[in-house]
């Protein structure tokens, strides 16, 4: 490394003395102190990492004279110290590895060339599903269906364990990646050796789910990226970024009796989206701090992409430090945790001084209140006590085109339905659906909780809402409620941890007696693995067109993402989900109805059952110990005999085969040395014309395959019957399913086509409605450009990089929004989709445009150009001029660009350097 500041200095620490790029000495020249906790770790970084090249003394001078105001224009070179993926994101970036050594081999490199640099940690978290519920059996039987569904990708994972350096693999039934990151994979300050030197820096992560962020929590710098992005860091390219401005987030007091770490992420989620933080950093302080645990910690940096921002980060202090205890680090690497952020200024305490933020938010922890968000957003809050009002307003345009039935809903309650709870309604519109299920007969309706799922990284990490969630259930347990026979009740829990302390405390059994069994260690539900509906139910919700509902201590609501046949989806606490699950409807106020009749005859209120806060911490305080984590991560990587079991190939380049799992991509064909040109773009026609909030979960869902669809009817042709077609996640190591599975959610809206859902849209020229695929295919033949229209937050969610793979392999050349989602423009870019953005005040339906028109982009200037002007021009011959925004930030950016993609860019400088 370079030092222009004369950085170097040494950290003793248990008897060994480390080489460290210290802000302390660079302290000397610059007002350190003022900088945020996050400023620091990025400080550090540039110092650690100046070659002259990708970082120079002019960066590291722009961060240490870092103001809160301006807004970003200086680039900088991140490199992060490690990369963690799960295995939806994980297999397509070891495809992509597998395949980049492939295209190495052709240039005339050297297949060892593609080999991670920096330590890649892969958990498998994503496949399992719940298939079967509601028993003892669940666990063993869902896993044993994970195994035989995934073989084929398992075996690839396997092949990559063995073939790259530097990559490890967590098997399944292991844990949820964020759970796993934060109880066991992450250092807080890493060690390594640099030219025989031992070094200590900052842990810091890229991870290839958008809830990397959860890490954040314990003061790890990291954040979520696509799986391109991350590829490059393996390969020891740095990440280019703007220097970012700091949201400081303000917590005070103490939260009330009866709130949990659910409710407050919740509020906390939408007051920063309301505020604005896209490309931001968050950063929490205050007093408030002391009365957070880091499990509490945990579940606000887990939602950061919900609320928007890159990060949203807590410092490194006691609390930190006890977490690690508790967690089972070792003493010497706490003490070196300690001693680092000591002399580093990274430390927090009530003598820590203020820094300077580019805005700051406060809230007043006591002031939060039982909440839930929904049905469609993570950032849309609803009280607990309007709940019930909130499914009135929207049950309405979500039922408005069916036709009313005849049987009347007093009959339903005369039949005993839900007035035998306390609830007269039960959610049931125009009578409900009455269904025979497991000898018992009942009516489902409007509102009616058919999904109930304690599941993914937010919550199950947290011991107060998950012991809370099993209090609930032994108070009602007691009282004789058990979940509703329409609701699929499960837990997914995020690590082994869980269910051990679960088992301790005996709560288990209590969840169990009331429904909830555990179904697998994985994401489950939140990632759309909630499974089939049973038949009967299926049968119901279809014979009466009903709006069913889930409740979910997820992170992520949005249209289609849970279950195909349910419209709405509630975030909430693992407490409130069983709560929901004993009612078994929406159509209640928990906060004054009885939730159900107990076992003497009395109705049975939510405040009757839910735990008080010292019940929680009495409890947590007697089941939780550092030997559970040393136990549960002995062999973390090692796997159970079903893992070991499966074979795999073995040698440095992967032998390709016929799977409709595993394929080598097209990215890198007819590839060459030679850099392509940025070309301006003409006659283009819309492949979509979409509004606001447009999700990656809407262009490229991770549930289910319908048979009918693009995708299934092509696994159908290679022999795939369709109760095997797992889900679009599983396939995502196989372009020819993904494209077709590209805008294919049931739910997105092309707005060309009139009151039609799903991935449809007009084929201009014949004027015929056809799926997006099929015309993408069409126009490809007729060699026609392609560009897509929208509005508002595109690319909201996930950072999944397969929305943009997608839209690359249909054949679109442009976005054109009013504004992206941070991952998902970074992720067009990286794959060469050109991310343009409408001026301010401007917008598709502002400026007439229906998605019929040919459209030409021109002035790009090879990538060079700020804006560029569009020329419209409509059926009728009449054209409409506007300017649009060229949304490559930086250099680097553009020289992404030009090389039509991040991973071409690597591929050449790989195989340049080992030519020079």
């Amino acid at each position: 490394m370079q030092d222009s500041f004369a950085t170097r200095d040494t950290l003793a620490v248990n008897g060994k003395q480390y080489q460290i790029a210290s802000l302390a000495k660079l302290g000397q020249r610059f007002d350190l102190k003022r900088l945020p906790y996050s400023m620091k770790i990025l400080l550090e970084n540039l110092l650690r990492h100046e070659d002259g090249v990708n970082v120079t003394a002019k960066e590291i001078e722009a961060v240490a004279n870092w103001d809160a105001k301006k807004e970003p224009d200086t680039e900088i070179a991140f490199m992060p110290a490690r990369v963690v993926l799960q295995d939806f994101t994980g297999v397509p970036c070891v495809v992509d590895l597998a395949a980049m050594r492939d295209a190495v081999v052709k240039l005339g490199g050297d297949a060892k060339q593609i080999n991670p640099l920096a330590p890649a940690e892969l958990v498998i978290d994503h496949s399992v599903q719940v298939d079967v519920y509601g028993s003892e059996s669940a666990l063993e039987k869902n896993v044993e269906i994970e195994f035989q569904r995934n073989q084929e990708r398992y075996s690839f994972l396997r092949w990559g364990q063995k073939a790259f350096d530097n990559f490890k693999v967590v098997p399944p039934r292991t844990g949820i990646v964020h759970q796993v990151n934060l109880e066991h994979l992450a250092r807080v300050v890493f060690t390594g050796d640099e030219n025989g030197e031992p070094w200590a820096y900052p842990d810091t992560v890229f991870g290839t789910d958008s809830h990397t962020t959860m890490i954040n929590g314990i003061g790890v710098l990291g954040w979520g990226v696509g799986g391109i992005e991350a590829e490059a860091a393996m390969l020891g390219q740095p990440s280019s970024m703007l220097i970012p401005q700091v949201v400081g987030f303000k917590l005070s007091g103490k939260l009330a009796e009866g709130v949990t770490a659910t409710d407050l992420v919740l509020t906390v989620t939408q007051m920063l989206r309301k505020l604005g933080v896209v490309g931001k950093f968050v950063e929490f302080f205050g007093d408030g701090l002391k009365h957070l645990p880091l499990a509490d910690r945990a579940t606000i940096a887990n939602m950061a992409p919900e609320y928007g921002a890159t990060c949203g980060i807590f410092p490194v202090d006691q609390e930190a430090l006890n977490y690690l205890h508790l967690s089972g680090r070792g003493d010497a690497q706490i003490a070196l945790v300690e001693a680092y952020a000591k002399a580093q200024g990274l430390w927090h305490d009530e003598h820590t001084p203020h820094a300077e933020f580019t805005t700051t938010l406060e809230l007043d922890l006591a002031d939060v209140k039982p909440s839930l968000a929904g049905p469609k957003r993570p950032q849309d809050r609803v009280l607990l006590e309007g709940v019930q009002k909130n499914f009135h307003e929207v049950i309405g345009p979500l039922t408005a085109n069916r036709p009313p039935r005849d049987d009347a809903t007093a009959d339903f309650i005369a039949e005993g339905g839900s007035a035998a709870i306390g609830n007269a309604a039960n959610g049931i519109t125009n009578g409900g659906v009455r269904v025979e299920k497991d000898g018992e007969s009942f009516k489902i309706g409007d509102g009616s909780v058919v999904i109930a799922a304690i599941t993914s990284c937010t919550n199950t990490s947290n011991p107060a809402v998950m012991l809370g969630a099993g209090l609930l259930a032994k108070k009602a347990a007691a009282k004789g409620l058990k979940a509703q026979p329409w609701v699929k009740t499960s837990i997914g829990p995020g690590s082994k941890v869980v269910s051990d302390y679960l088992e301790k405390t005996g709560l288990l059994k209590e969840l169990e007696k009331v429904g909830f069994y555990i179904v697998g260690y994985g994401c489950t539900t939140c990632i759309g693995n909630s499974g089939p509906l049973p038949a009967e139910i299926s049968k119901g919700i279809a014979e009466g067109d009903l709006a069913v509902a889930s409740v979910l201590s997820g992170n992520r609501n949005f249209e289609g993402r849970v279950h195909p046949e349910v419209k709405m989806n509630y975030l909430a606490s693992p407490p409130l989900v069983v709560a929901y699950a004993l009612a078994g409807t929406l159509d209640i106020d928990l906060t004054r109805d009885a939730i159900g009749t107990g076992s003497d005859g009395k109705p049975v209120h939510l405040k009757d059952i839910w735990p008080t806060n010292q019940e929680i911490s009495d409890t947590i305080a007697g089941a939780i110990n550092p030997e559970m984590f040393k136990k549960n991560y002995a062999d973390v990587f090692k796997g159970d005999s079903r893992w070991n079991k499966i074979a795999s190939p073995d040698g440095a380049v992967y032998q390709w085969n016929d799977s409709t799992y595993i394929k080598n991509p097209p990215y890198f064909d007819g590839m060459t040395m030679a850099l392509g040109k940025v070309e301006d773009i003409h006659s283009a026609r819309v492949l979509g014309l979409f509004g606001d909030s447009i999700t990656t979960d809407h262009i490229s869902p991770a549930g289910s395959i319908k048979k009918d669809s693009p995708a299934g009817r092509f696994l159908i042709s290679k022999g795939v019957e369709p109760r095997d077609f797992n889900s679009y996640g599983s396939r995502r190591g196989n372009d020819d399913v993904m494209v077709r599975g590209t805008f294919a959610n049931i739910r997105i809206r092309n707005q060309m086509l009139d009151g039609v859902e799903g991935g449809y849209t007009e084929h201009v020229p014949s004027g015929e409605q056809m799926a997006i695929y099929d015309a993408a295919m069409k126009y490809k033949a007729e060699k026609t450009p392609l560009i897509v229209l929208a509005g508002k937050e595109y690319g909201t969610g996930s950072s999944r990089d397969w929305a943009a793979k997608g839209t690359l392999l249909l054949g679109v050349k442009a976005v054109i929004a009013e504004s992206f989602e941070r991952i998902h423009r970074s992720n067009l870019v990286g794959m060469g989709v050109l991310p343009l953005q409408f001026k301010d005040g401007e917008s598709a339906k502002s400026l007439g445009l229906d998605g019929y028109e040919s459209f030409d982009i021109t002035g790009l200037e090879g990538g060079e150009a700020k804006e560029a002007k569009v020329v419209a021009t409509g059926k009728d011959g009449k054209k409409k001029e506007f300017t649009v925004k060229v949304l490559l930030l930086t250099p680097k950016e553009r020289d992404f660009f030009r090389h039509g993609g991040i991973l071409q860019y690597v591929l050449r400088q790989l195989v340049g350097k080992k030519a020079a």
